[in-house]
């Protein structure tokens, strides 16, 4: 049994089926990223003033990120159009370009994501917080038994006993506004940190801080999209292109369905980034 409207336009809605599909999927991804960043503004307005982070992520990393993904989309459209054009070899080349970007995508954001998994929060005994990267951490450390020790890189120490009003905002300004005056005053150095000194550790995970839930939320979702597209791209370019031989118009309109939903992916990270890493 042949299915139709699978190459030609329906008469109701002037699109072919596969077509019609992806745009109502695509409505539904609407409503659901839109439920998430209105989550995020929910958030961030009911935020005691001076808590919401600024500048804890890597702005230059996420910039590399957004060019990444921005090259993609054109290299998806030129595979699209390859093939609109007859050109089975140039469709081939441009959607490897789209597959390998992909990948550099969900790369950078693994090294950033592990950036945050080994960056620690530390509570100590006298009141104060340390702040900084895990550099070591001696084999007999336990934190239960009061054992060992850490060694934190890049690592501050900010002590907020005993002050209110301006001295505290000026305390909080180094952990939480890294692009604050107060924290560009900070001296980052190596320290070392006994664990009987230490009351409470913390990575920067998404239970750590409010931001952090909504961040690896929101982007932990968005590389789901990105790897599931990036299969579906990798089945088009590799098995899935023989049916370029048997019809090779059906299989541009696959390629079309698959570069509308590699756009929207791409246009949830123009409104992540600025929101996530600039705001």
């Amino acid at each position: 049994m042949e299915i139709p409207y699978t190459v030609e336009a329906r008469p109701d809605t002037g699109l072919y089926n596969a077509k019609v599909g992806i745009w109502l999927f695509l409505a539904s991804e609407v409503m659901l990223f839109g439920a998430l960043f209105s989550s995020y503004i929910l958030l961030r307005v009911n935020m005691p003033e001076g808590y919401w982070p600024h500048g804890w992520l890597n702005i230059p990393v996420g910039t590399v990120n957004t060019l990444v993904l921005i090259t993609s989309s054109i290299t998806t459209v030129m595979a699209w159009a390859a093939c609109k054009m007859n050109q089975f070899g140039r469709f081939k080349f441009f959607h490897a370009c789209t597959l390998l970007l992909a990948m550099t995508f969900v790369g950078i954001k693994s090294y950033e994501y592990h950036d945050k998994f080994t960056h620690f929060e530390l509570r100590l005994a006298d009141g104060k917080i340390a702040d900084g990267h895990l550099h070591e951490k001696s084999p007999d450390f336990d934190l239960s038994k009061k054992t060992g020790h850490l060694v934190l890189a890049h690592a501050h120490v900010v002590d907020i006993v005993g002050k209110s009003g301006d001295e505290l905002k000026k305390e909080l300004n180094k952990i939480y506004d890294l692009r604050s005056e107060d924290a560009r005053e900070v001296k980052h150095e190596e320290l070392k940190f006994d664990a009987a000194q230490i009351t409470k550790m913390e990575r920067y995970g998404p239970w750590h801080h409010t931001y952090l839930a909504i961040y690896f939320t929101l982007t932990g979702l968005h590389a789901l999209h990105v790897i599931g597209g990036a299969i579906v791209i990798g089945y088009l370019w590799g098995p899935g292109s023989k049916m370029w031989q048997r019809n090779s118009e059906q299989f541009a309109n696959r390629i079309e369905v698959s570069g509308l939903f590699w756009h929207f992916v791409d246009l949830v990270w123009i409104f992540l980034f600025p929101v996530l890493y600039l705001l």
